[in-house]
């Protein structure tokens, strides 16, 4: 297949191009705009007779609409998806979580595209800590922060064109991604990069928040099995049954690079900060037989470190302003 992968450059988006790449013999397509979230440099290396950069905006229905005419498939990864950052300015994540994904399923509508969309649990809103459930296909909308209700809207806009319009569409929710690429904003990057800095970790509260880890390369498997085996208008859960509070994370963290495991400075909470996440991936193991790698989410975290500590020319750029936004919050 010709693949359009928006948000492709991103941490999500640039491991699902390259697992593309190493298990298919699918063409790619990239379409980002390089926001913040956004590097080239995680596609470096990547066959360029295979995959084709484009910078762009996925509200530009001129530039969509042309990438859509040369496509099979549109994977839909392109999101603004840092709750804070949707704490402090909603209004990007309107433009491109909801505007986006609108313009694009109306060029997969135009061109009778298939569309496989990328949500995230958080649309769910969150469980209590002593809960036994988990998330699945059918749990309510619950979303508390700008960022998951533009996620939860765009998924709603997918369900519509799909009932509407006839759009060949999927969905999947995933839970909390891990491994390389990954912005050092982010909780586990944040960490590792920290230690390696020489900077002590930092835990929002008490830490007791959990969440259910998955590694890029688990959930690229997964969105490349729904593409090709999922059934249209199908919603599908992707995760690892890898739940972990951000204390345990933290701590393991701190272990595996040597270092003492209370090492690290507790600061205040997050506003509306989810309490626990949690996935039950059955319809995905059992409709479409797929299964996680990366069970042992010690071993995953382990590799992820190593990746770190042996690209800092990718993630260094970025440290110093990543850090400096944080101190300014007392975080």
């Amino acid at each position: 297949m010709r693949l359009l992968v928006t948000g492709g450059a991103g941490f999500t988006g640039s491991n699902f191009v390259r697992h593309v790449v190493e298990h298919t013999d699918h063409d790619v397509t990239v379409l980002d705009k390089l926001t913040y979230a956004g590097n080239t440099a995680s596609l470096a290396g990547l066959p360029t007779g295979r995959v084709r950069f484009v910078q762009g905006d996925i509200a530009d229905a001129e530039v969509v609409g042309r990438l859509t005419g040369d496509a099979d498939a549109i994977v839909h990864y392109a999101a603004e998806s840092h709750a804070d950052n949707s704490l402090h300015d909603p209004r990007p994540f309107l433009d491109t979580n909801i505007i986006g994904t609108y313009t694009l399923l109306e060029a997969a509508r135009r061109h009778g595209t298939r569309f496989h969309h990328i949500s995230t649990d958080e649309v769910y809103g969150d469980l209590e800590l002593d809960d036994p459930e988990r998330f699945t296909e059918t749990a309510p909308y619950n979303p508390s922060s700008p960022y998951s209700a533009t996620k939860a809207g765009s998924d709603l806009l997918v369900r519509a064109w799909v009932r509407s319009f006839g759009v060949r569409a999927t969905i999947s929710h995933c839970s909390n991604n891990y491994g390389p690429y990954q912005h050092v904003e982010k909780f586990i990057p944040r960490q590792i990069t920290n230690v390696i800095r020489g900077i002590r970790p930092r835990l929002y509260g008490a830490g007791r928040n959990v969440r259910d880890w998955i590694h890029a390369d688990d959930h690229s498997s997964a969105v490349l099995t729904i593409l090709e085996n999922g059934e249209i208008g199908r919603t599908y859960l992707i995760g690892a049954d890898g739940e972990r509070s951000n204390k345990d994370v933290v701590e393991l963290i701190l272990s595996l690079m040597g270092e003492p495991v209370d090492a690290y400075d507790q600061v205040v909470d997050r506003a509306g900060h989810d309490l626990r996440y949690a996935i039950d991936s059955t319809r995905l193991r059992t409709e479409l037989g797929w299964m996680p790698l990366y069970g042992d989410f010690e071993k995953g975290l382990a590799a992820t470190i190593d990746w770190y500590r042996g690209h800092e020319e990718w993630w260094a750029p970025s440290k110093d302003a990543t850090e400096a936004f944080y101190s300014g919050k007392g975080q």
